[in-house]
């Protein structure tokens, strides 16, 4: 068990930095030098984006680099979730944002405020908990229903989209993170009930299949909320719903457990780091400007879904997590996620 939290712990290391070096990568590849490149009020929009971008940032080292360490932090996610309880590994990996902000404070010198360095101390200790509390994994069967039923949840999820992309703007933006929250929860629970991992299994595998279109699937709702208003909300949504119907379904469905007598403190745990990285997603945007270079972010942020494509396509699971399309105005990472 030790060295599956020590996977999961690397996953969340893994996707912070690499968040961190992909911010880094759309600054020093972006042509948008002007700040009129962000729409105002903080949406992503879809205008302008730098077709040649992602061309650019494949020049650049700590971009190559980020996709490795994202390949390799969704190897160690893998690890985790064959031994560990969907609900400790659903928040390790949430966790990220507290990484992925002591990382930019490193690398990129942001500034973080008192209450983000609460919200990222909150998230070690909520971890810390889990740790110390939860059980190994269930050993519930599942048959060919429980597939059957992740796939028409899978196909309602993606009905859903379409229909939450036509809300009004209020709306749309949340409704398409949760929705895009829930696939990516799809993702951990089929990761979890992989029967292996040789090529024979995965081929013959059913999951494998509805594993790979629900990381499709939830990365196109993902960009379609960022593209639609407020990364924070996006973000946040996204937080809570990949996070708590897994965990649920682990307990009730799979057989996760707490050790003897202290599910308490794994509940406290789980809320604590969860609430925590919730938090940090809205200081995130609600920071304002902690630095001064607005026409960089604004760069940063113009090739967001571009970027953020490149970055995520070929292994987002469970975190769509401090994307290059997540800058903020001082062009550093707006929401301090993967």
């Amino acid at each position: 068990m030790l060295v599956s939290l020590a996977a999961a712990l690397v996953a969340a290391l893994c996707y912070g930095l690499a968040a961190v070096m992909q911010a880094i990568a759309v600054l020093a590849s972006s042509r948008r030098r002007g700040p009129g490149a962000l729409a105002p009020g903080g949406s992503g929009g879809s205008c302008g984006v730098d077709p040649g971008l992602v061309i650019r940032m494949l020049r650049q080292w700590p971009f190559v680099a980020s996709l490795a360490i994202d390949l390799f932090g969704f190897v160690c996610q893998l690890i985790a979730l064959r031994r560990l309880p969907l609900f400790e590994v659903q928040v390790i990996i949430a966790a990220n944002l507290a990484v992925t902000a002591v990382f930019a404070s490193w690398l990129m010198h942001t500034v973080l405020t008192a209450r983000e360095w609460l919200a990222v101390t909150a998230v070690v200790v909520g971890v810390g908990l889990l740790g110390s509390s939860s059980g190994s994994e269930g050993a519930a069967p599942v048959g060919a229903d429980f597939h059957l039923a992740l796939i028409a949840a899978l196909a309602a999820t993606a009905l859903a989209g379409v229909a939450a992309a036509r809300l009004p703007d209020g709306a749309r933006t949340p409704v398409l993170g949760a929705l895009a929250g829930m696939g990516y929860g799809m993702v951990a629970v089929c990761a979890r009930i992989l029967p292996g991992f040789t090529p024979h299994d995965l081929v013959r595998s059913p999951v494998t299949y509805t594993l790979a279109a629900a990381g499709v699937i939830s990365f196109m709702l993902y960009a379609a909320a960022l593209d639609s208003g407020s990364v924070t909300v996006a973000t946040a949504s996204v937080i809570l719903v990949e996070t708590v119907p897994p965990a649920i379904v682990g307990v009730l469905l799979l057989g996760d457990t707490t050790r003897p007598g202290l599910a308490g403190l794994a509940a406290a745990g789980f809320l604590l780091a969860l609430v925590s990285a919730i938090a940090l997603a809205r200081f995130g945007e609600a920071g304002g400007s902690h630095g001064g270079a607005d026409s960089a972010g604004a760069a940063a942020r113009a090739g967001a879904d571009c970027a953020g494509a490149a970055a995520r396509a070929e292994h987002r699971v469970a975190r769509p997590v401090g994307r290059p399309d997540e800058l903020r105005h001082d062009g550093l990472p707006r929401t301090q996620r993967r």
